[in-house]
């Protein structure tokens, strides 16, 4: 059994036509879900509960995630959008909702419980994450230290259930590769120049820009070209470079720890895709040097 069959597993759950055809859904968070499985065998955790652990929390993450795709404001310019917005608000209920009926079939009422009491503090944990951002107090690093809290909750759930040095490593090596995944998510985020938005980038510069290049990133109507040349003014895909290769470095370091050979090869292929991307992203930068010069 392998931890990419979780992602299979869930299909029957989140794979409908009627929300394929009318809105989107957000990723399925397969990494982290390949860590928390990994962690679990590695304390002893028998197949079958490992199973429904990882599928549960999976769906209960998309279940968060998908809620919030949901538009803030309820006025839909067009009936496809209130149809988008209205799948959105069900998917989530749907997704979250099945993970009882998952752990109740399984006799794990215990872990229902400490679930229900994560979603409550990812709940919390967003609110104050809103008021900071209506307030306009948000800081780049608030942002990250927040973000990567808010995605590693549901998971931290299952830190006293696992064993030895596993256990005890468990928190940081989740927030640290929750770490990587967000900035990869940022990174991203640079090349659809309308969505910059709330992002890590617009914190940073909201922090440390001009007056005036806050107010072209504040205005309604975003100018890709003056977005496009802020960005690069204050070197943002070079500063996320830089923590993203600093992070990853970091979880090599962290993996190293473990006791076991076999274990820490299996986390290093988990963490794989990120160094991957840092040097593709290397390869292309020397590439572009190359024809500058």
């Amino acid at each position: 059994m392998t931890t990419f069959r979780i992602h299979e597993m869930a299909k029957p759950y989140i794979d409908y036509d009627m929300i394929r055809i009318h809105t989107e859904l957000p990723d399925f968070p397969e990494l982290r879900t390949r860590l928390l499985f990994a962690f679990l065998g590695s304390s002893g955790t028998n197949a079958d509960n490992r199973e429904v652990y990882a599928l549960a929390t999976s769906l209960v993450q998309m279940g968060l995630d998908t809620h919030d795709m949901v538009p803030i404001t309820n006025v839909a310019k067009e009936k496809a959008e209130a149809r988008s917005r209205q799948l959105k608000v069900l998917a989530g209920d749907y997704f979250s909702s099945r993970f009882y009926q998952l752990l109740a079939q399984a006799g794990q009422i215990e872990m229902i419980r400490l679930l229900s009491q994560a979603v409550c503090e990812v709940n919390r944990m967003k609110m104050n994450f809103y008021n900071l951002v209506k307030q306009l107090k948000m800081t780049a690093e608030e942002y990250l230290l927040q973000s990567t809290s808010i995605r590693s909750q549901l998971f931290l759930s299952f830190t006293r259930g696992m064993e030895g040095l596993g256990q005890k490593l468990w928190p940081d090596i989740l927030i640290s590769f929750t770490r990587c995944e967000l900035i990869s998510n940022e990174l991203a985020r640079l090349d659809s120049l309308q969505n910059i938005r709330g992002s890590w980038a617009y914190w940073h510069i909201m922090q440390a820009g001009t007056r005036e290049d806050k107010k072209i990133l504040q205005a309604e109507e975003s100018d890709l070209s003056r977005t496009k040349a802020i960005l690069h003014k204050y070197n943002i895909s070079s500063q996320l470079y830089h923590m993203l290769d600093t992070q990853v470095k970091s979880l090599w370091e962290q993996i190293r720890q473990l006791d076991s050979e076999k274990f820490g090869e299996e986390l290093f292929k988990i963490v794989e895709p990120f160094a991957s991307y840092l040097n593709r992203q290397k390869v292309l930068l020397e590439e572009l040097q190359g024809d500058l010069r």
